[in-house]
């Protein structure tokens, strides 16, 4: 049966479509926002998968690029693997609405949006959020929802509820926020420098218009709404909790978890995880879950710690920082080079500036932008955590981390103009125990000043928790949390900023919301904490960036000529600009605006590559001196080339101050001379003399 519901959202018509496609999958929803269409979809297998202790989820945001009238570039003409912004926004839709499956959930279940078109006034991974929160709201898989997510972009100080492609890349503010009819459930932003109350003040504003969203999703749920599937529940039986703690008593778990040290933790685990295989190796059935069991058994001594005693595992106070330092310049021959340890989280960041040709260039759906600037990268090898397995290249989440980090920097990055350079940070965990996209955050601020990147401030990230028990006011909000408390604990709530606002918010959670109290006193805290990491750490290495780049970077000078006289410098084909790259080992970049770049690293031939460039593009006036090389003889005289493709003539009565007879009795191909300009002839064309210079 086919229905369409609509309804206005930020002045533009959100349509969604039930039953008139894709009428197999659990839930389907053809969305349609402007002329932006995708069409989201929810499926879950029939049974558990075994062997698993974990809900396996899986989102996919599939960007077609015929959406935008686009064929694929390459060989095989055919969308390959996902874009990193497509990776991005599937982890955006997995974040709020994964904690509302129910915990013991062990179906597989696929989230898929398939974008069909795009309206640059109508983001399509806004619709894809919505889409896929209403197909799985219909659907007959068990779902705390409805859920919504919004958009805010602010352009001129005012906010803008769900922005177009281009505000949302030119304005001061990228935030989404996902909720529930009572709380927030998920953050993330991008911003460049908002204060902290105004940030509460943009979320608060998302959380408002989701509630407009959420009760039109609720009455499509009331109308075509599927009855919620029955499942096999996969949790951990009462008895053999019990069991547990008759072997190993909640002290001594306590005793087992309380440490600083992460591998000290992992062998006591070890050796009571042993001792309960032992004890039960005749009930299969209880051995199938230990794990899982051992896991629950571990986080409720860690919370109710945290809740009720103020212990922290590693014994420190709530709000304090582990042990922080920072070191600059310890990778030679790169360009710039920092690393930053907090507790046993240890990031080097390494910075690499080339021309920005260098650039990466984008094939998506967002035709505004077609090359980035600025790449970080971030790498998370298994020794970071004491594990062995082969690298198989970057996963969701070290796409994720990097992009957090990214986003985190570029708001105090100079502008092309004010520094030439396609710049790369890569970050490479060297060891992790929570929050290592924050470190990598504090090391890249560090490693972007030590290669000389003039960035308008220091920027730091740090990471809160949170412990919850059974109401809304009986919660602890943790300073720096590790990995175990982030394990264990119901949220991670990412904020990097500079003394000035944030600059990247990213909020995890495993409950079903966060109230604004929880919100407000995570982002003091973090603000606090970023603060002493800038003062007490970050800036003892290194307080400013550094005058010039490093002796091994390249480069750049920068030339302005008239657009008009690009095809000379460029020459047929690229013959001029490539004899003139030949000859003295630079690159050159010009834009259509005339914006010339010289890049190299011997600072002599980069100053005879731009002579080479102003000669080509400057007429030659009377008195000029010039040197060139002679590159034709005729009787009449010789042709002497200055630049690659510009050429004049000495008359034969020029070349000398005494009579030559013969040309070739003075001068020889490949000759290097200096001339003088006399001026124009009577036909129009410049005349050069070597008799005339001065001596």
């Amino acid at each position: 049966m086919y229905k369409s519901y609509s309804m206005e959202l930020a002045g533009r018509t959100l349509t969604v479509d039930i039953g008139r496609v894709a009428a197999q999958a659990n839930g389907a929803a053809f969305m349609h926002y402007g002329d932006t269409v995708v069409l989201s979809t929810a499926t879950a297998s029939d049974k558990p998968r075994e062997g698993i202790d974990f809900f396996p989820l899986s989102v996919e945001f599939e960007e077609k690029l015929y959406s935008v009238g686009k064929i694929p570039g390459g060989f095989n003409k055919r969308e390959g693997k996902a874009s990193e912004n497509a990776v991005l926004t599937a982890r955006v839709i997995d974040r709020p609405m994964r904690p509302l499956f129910p915990k013991d959930y062990r179906n597989d279940v696929t989230l898929n949006n398939l974008v069909m078109s795009v309206d640059p006034a109508c983001r399509p991974e806004l619709v894809a959020m919505l889409g896929s929160a209403i197909a799985t709201s219909i659907s007959d898989i068990p779902f705390a929802g409805p859920c919504a997510t919004t958009q805010v972009g602010m352009i001129d100080g005012e906010f803008v509820i769900n922005p177009s492609q281009e505000q949302w890349k030119v304005g001061d503010l990228n935030l989404t926020v996902a909720s529930t009819s009572e709380k927030v459930i998920m953050i993330e932003a991008g911003a460049n420098e908002i204060p902290e109350e105004r940030m509460i003040e943009a979320i608060y504003l998302a959380h408002e218009v989701n509630q407009t969203i959420i009760a039109f999703i609720n009455q499509i749920v009331a109308e075509v709404g599927r009855e919620k599937h029955t499942y096999t529940s996969c949790a951990v039986p009462d008895e053999l909790f019990a069991a547990i703690r008759e072997l190993v008593p909640p002290e001594a778990m306590e005793e087992a978890v309380f440490t600083d040290e992460k591998q000290v933790r992992e062998e006591n685990i070890r050796q009571i995880t042993e001792k309960l295989e032992e004890a039960f190796a005749d009930n299969e059935e209880w051995l199938a879950v230990l794990s899982e069991a051992v896991y629950q058994y571990q986080k409720k001594t860690v919370r109710k710690m945290i809740l009720k005693d103020h212990k922290r595992p590693d014994g420190r106070a709530i709000d304090q920082i582990r042990p922080l330092a920072a070191e600059v310049d310890l990778i030679p021959r790169v360009h710039g080079s920092a690393m930053f340890t907090r507790g046993q989280t240890q990031i080097c960041t390494v910075t690499t500036l080339a021309p920005l040709a260098e650039a990466q260039r984008l094939d998506g759906l967002d035709e505004a932008e077609t090359s980035k600037r600025y790449m970080h990268h971030y790498n998370f090898p298994s020794y970071s955590v004491g594990e062995t397995r082969p690298s198989r290249g970057p996963g969701r989440r070290e796409i994720g981390h990097g992009a957090l980090a990214e986003r985190a920097l570029v708001p105090v990055l100079p502008s092309e103009t004010e520094f030439p350079y396609a710049i790369r940070t890569v970050s490479e965990t060297f060891e992790s125990n929570g929050s290592t996209s924050q470190a990598s955050v504090c090391a890249s601020s560090m490693s972007l000043m030590t290669a000389g990147v003039p960035v308008k401030a220091a920027v730091a990230g740090i990471s809160a928790g949170l412990v919850t028990g059974e109401t809304d006011d009986d919660y602890l909000v943790l300073t720096d949390i590790q990995g175990l408390e982030d394990f264990f604990g119901d949220m991670d709530f990412k904020v990097a900023g500079t003394h000035k606002g944030i600059t990247a918010i990213q909020m995890d959670i495993k409950i079903h919301g966060l109230t604004r109290p929880i919100i407000e006193e995570a982002i003091a805290a973090t603000k606090k904490a970023r603060t002493y990491i800038i003062d007490e750490v970050m800036n003892k290495a290194i307080a400013e960036p550094r005058p010039e780049v490093g002796p091994y970077a390249p480069k750049i000078i920068q030339m302005q000529i008239d657009p008009q006289k690009i095809g000379d410098v460029v020459g047929q084909r690229g013959k001029t600009i490539n004899a003139i790259i030949e000859q003295t080992g630079v690159k050159i970049d010009i834009t259509d605006d005339g914006n010339v770049s010289i890049c190299g690293t011997d600072a002599a031939m980069m100053d005879e590559a731009r002579k080479l460039v102003y000669i080509i593009v400057t007429d030659f006036e009377a008195g000029q001196v010039l040197e060139g090389k002679v590159v034709s003889i005729k009787e009449f005289g010789a042709f002497i080339e200055f630049a690659p493709g510009k050429e004049g003539m000495v008359h034969i009565s020029k070349i000398a101050k005494e009579r030559v007879n013969h040309v070739e009795d003075v001068l020889t191909l490949g000759d290097k001379v200096k001339v003088v300009c006399l001026g124009k002839d009577k036909m129009g064309r410049f005349s050069f003399s070597m008799k005339d210079v001065a001596e």
